[in-house]
This record gives structure tokens, sequence and C-alpha cells, in this order.
């Protein structure tokens, strides 16, 4: 059951695995002292006076994360604001800040960037080192902001432990069991937060409370993925705070999110797994991968097989059954990475002629990492108060895909039991500002497909629409892209911009072999 769940928390991160995984084929490798997301002390000795900005205080921090060589230097703070704003005199919430200073802070723009991380439930100071690349150059000029929203990183977080896993047992579908985890995690978190309290409404209002304690007169919004609805909803508030936006991987306004991951993975599958089926080599070596996983799916529904493979994190020999649930999600996620799904149909053919131990270890590395990659009761609250009341169990659109109803059938029963905070009765209306907003999409999305990008720009008369050609989600890193990102930032004009530089982008060649791509 918690298995379920989990995969159902990775279906709404709508977030950096993209992204990361460019980092990591585009910096040194990992130091081991950086070896997990954290802020530290920038020096060791005596403590220096504060930095003011604005009324907040300031201290040297330097920002880290997993897969990430160098740390960031930055500037860390916090923020006290009401739990709940009708309540002034109740609970208080210390949001956490960071500020990355401009390369010359004594001339810097007046405005600055605001960057809005994914998830929902990702912190943006923890995963900011992991775009900070794709900011080098907006930082010539520009300070950014980083604030890690209510319910995630230091921002009073709401992590909720689900429990032992349980899902290859015959009591893990019982009824109510899902919804008796949801309870406990509830009960736990209520003695620390109002769960209503966390929804992207009360995090706009946050962000402005920041915005004002700066002292910045208007703000640039950059959103990845979930990110984006908290730029929109932003921009809706505060259009005269906002000067430009950048929306990366575009969940529209309008969208209720539910009944949408099954297809739209599957419709990205069909483009990615077509590389493969109109490479010669690849299709004579591999078959056609989409009818290779419905044999390997078709398999493992009937008897998961007991598999014998080395631990990927110690390296030790051990056996476990490899389940329907191990390889939907390591499709999934792997779907976000083109890099990455370039290994699926070799991987899908590997297992089909019983060699399971390469999928099977893929998969516990993916369960690992996905473990605490999302503040749990944050992402709830969000997403049962916003879109829960449109998510409904078995859509019929959903028969035969690889995810089926199973991730939708789990958040409708979590959210059957969540506490729901109220939204404004506009807050699913379109965008319409005539704010300069620049829109990217990956045209091989699994999550945000480029339908959304072309939706969201049709009421933006100032917006944009850049699709990048074979990539996935998140791509404001991806060849040229960050010099495109800092030139918007720079003249807030998206229709001027020469995008002739992303025709240079291409596909990534499939793996015919485990000794890399076919040549």
């Amino acid at each position: 059951m918690r298995t379920k769940i989990r995969i159902a928390a990775a279906a709404l991160a709508l977030a950096y695995v993209g992204y990361s995984q460019w980092r990591a084929h585009h910096a040194p490798p990992a130091s081991t002292t950086a070896a997990s997301t954290a802020t530290s002390p920038a020096k060791a000795g005596p403590p220096a006076p504060p930095l003011m900005f604005g009324k907040v205080a300031f201290h040297p921090c330097t920002l880290s994360a997993p897969l990430v060589h160098d740390g960031v230097e930055a500037q860390c703070g916090s923020l006290s604001v009401p739990e709940n704003r009708a309540q002034p005199t109740g609970r208080r919430i210390d949001l956490n800040i960071a500020w990355v200073q401009a390369n010359d802070s004594s001339d810097a723009a007046s405005d600055a960037v605001f960057f809005l991380a994914g998830g929902p439930g990702q912190a943006a100071v923890a995963t900011f080192p992991q775009v900070a690349p794709a900011f080098q150059r907006v930082l010539q000029k520009r300070n950014v902001i980083l604030v890690d929203q209510r319910g995630t990183g230091k921002s009073n977080l709401l992590a909720c432990d689900l429990g032992d896993d349980d899902a290859d047992s015959a009591e893990a579908d019982a009824p109510g069991k899902v919804e008796s985890a949801t309870r406990g995690c509830v009960d736990a978190l209520a003695k620390k937060a109002d769960l209503t309290q966390y929804g992207t409404t009360q995090a706009v209002a946050d962000l402005d409370a920041v915005r004002e304690a700066l002292g910045i007169a208007k703000v640039d919004l950059v959103g990845v993925s979930y990110g984006t609805r908290v730029a929109q909803q932003y921009a809706m508030r505060h259009p005269d705070r906002t000067r430009a936006v950048v929306l990366d991987s575009v969940v529209p306004n309008t969208l209720y999110l539910g009944n949408i991951w099954a297809r739209n993975l599957d419709d990205a599958l069909a483009l990615q797994f077509g590389v493969c089926s109109r490479d010669a080599k690849c299709a004579a070596t591999l078959g056609d991968p989409r009818k290779e996983l419905q044999s390997l799916m078709a398999t493992l529904r009937a008897k998961p097989p007991m598999v014998t493979y080395a631990d990927p994190a110690t390296g030790v020999q051990k056996t476990a059954p490899l389940t329907p649930a191990d390889v939907a999600g390591l499709v999934r996620m792997f779907a976000y990475m083109p890099v990455m799904s370039s290994l699926l149909p070799l991987q899908i053919h590997e297992a089909n002629q019983g060699r399971y131990a390469t999928l099977k270890s893929m998969a516990d590395l993916l369960h690992a990492s996905m473990k605490d990659a999302m503040a749990m009761g944050m992402q709830m609250s969000v997403i049962c108060a916003e879109d829960g009341d449109h998510m409904t169990q078995s859509a019929p659109g959903n028969d035969g895909t690889l995810l089926g109803n199973g991730l939708t059938d789990a958040m409708a029963r979590m959210c059957s039991v969540w506490p729901k905070g109220a939204v404004p009765a506009d807050f699913h209306a379109a965008l319409a500002t005539r704010v300069p907003t620049l829109v990217l999409e990956g045209e091989f999305d699994p999550v945000t497909p480029p339908r959304y990008g072309e939706e969201v720009v049709k009421t933006l008369p100032a917006g944009r629409l850049l699709v990048l050609k074979g990539q996935g989600h998140n791509v404001i890193g991806v060849g040229c892209m960050p010099k495109l990102f800092a030139s918007f930032i720079e003249t807030a004009d998206a229709k001027a911009l020469d995008a002739k530089c992303l025709d240079t982008l291409g596909y990534t060649p499939p793996f015919t072999s485990f000794t890399g791509w076919t040549p």
C-alpha cells in the first residue's frame, strides 16, 4: 500500500527530475561533502553581522544538493507569517528564505527573480543547486530569491511516514487500508499544523509578504511544473507587482489534476518508443518497445518473478520479487528524461528474456531516491483542496494504459479523508494578463505535454511558447535555453527572442546494448 501511495506521489512530482539528469551530465562528479541537500555556514569562525535586505536579516550560507559538485553561495534568513491570516494572533510559520546575490549586488536590478519549486512538495532552497547553472546569466544583474513554500523544507515541513511497505501483501488493498494510513498522517501532522492552510493560495500570500519585506516593487517569477501553478496564481492576484513570468513545463490554471497521468504517460511513451521503432538496428534487435512492455507487464501481473540482483546502494546480493508497480514506476520516472528513457527498450527486452536483475536494481534505486523527495503532507493539502473534488476513480480513458486507474484511485481515497482548505472561486480560471510570459515545453514530456503550453498562451497576448524537440519534463537548462531565459528576463519581451538556436536540439538515440547508444 505504501508503494502505491509513493507512486502516486511520484506521479505528482511535476518537478526537477529531468533537470537533475541534465545537471548530472554537465557537472563534475558529485562531491562527497555535498551528499545531502542542506544549507550550511559558508565559513567557519565567528558569525558575521547580518546583512539586511529590506527588513529581513540574512547570514552567509552554502546551498548543496545530491549530484551537485559545487555548492551555491547564498545568504539565508527567514520571515515569520501567520499560518492562518484570518487569525493573525494564532500560530505562525517561519518561512525559510535564501538570497543568491547578483554578481554585482551593489548595482543589481530593482526587480528580483523568484524561483518556484515543483512537486507539489519540493523546497525551493533545497532544489535550487540543481538548477543553478541555468541562472548564471540571470545572476549577472539580478538577485534570485528562494522561499521554501509553507509545508516544505524548513518552512514547517509536513513530512509523513506512512508505515511499513506492505504493497505486496494480500492485505495491501483491503478496503480502508489507504484511508486508515492517511488518517494516521493527518493525526500526526495536526499537532503542528492546520492542514487547511497549506495550499497554493496561502503560498502566494507568503510570496507577496516576502516581496514586501524585502522592499521589492516588482518580481520576475520562474516556476517549473507545479511551480507554474504558483506563478500563474501570483500573476493573477498581483499583476501590478509581476514584471515577467517563465512557465517551464506548465500546468494550466484550468486543469484539475487527476485522471491525466496515465494517458499523458502513454502518449509520451508512444513518442519516445517511436525513436527506437524508426531506428533500424533498434527495431531489429529489440522489437516493438510498446508490445514488449505489454508482454512484460502481463508476465508480472500473472506471477511476479523472484529476482536475485545487486543492491544498488551496497552491492550486496539480495532476492526480491519484481512487481508491476516496480516497472510502472520506473518507466514513468524515466520518461521524464529522454536520456534515461533511451535505456527502456533495452531493459524491457532483457526482462522479457528472463534477465530481470538490471530492471529490479534500477527500480530499487528509484524507490530509495523518491522516498523523501516530497513533503507528502503539503502535497496532499494542495492537491486535495484544489483538485480533489474532480479526482474520480476508475476513469474510462485510462483503460489499457500502463498506469491504469491505480494512481487516481489511491489519491481519491486519500483526499476523501484529508482536510481541505478553501480556494478562490476563480482559482481555475485561465491566466489572462498582459504580463510578458515565456512558456516552455518538452516535446516528449509525460506529465505536462506541449498542448498544455498551447492552451496557456491563448490568453497571454505578451506570451510565447517554445517547444523543445526531443526533450522531456523541465527544459530550462537544455541547450541554449539558459541564454534565451536570461535574455527574456533582461528584456521582458518573449516575442523578440531569436530562438533559432533551439533548432540544433535532436533526439536521444536508443541503447541497443549496454555498451552505449546506436552509432
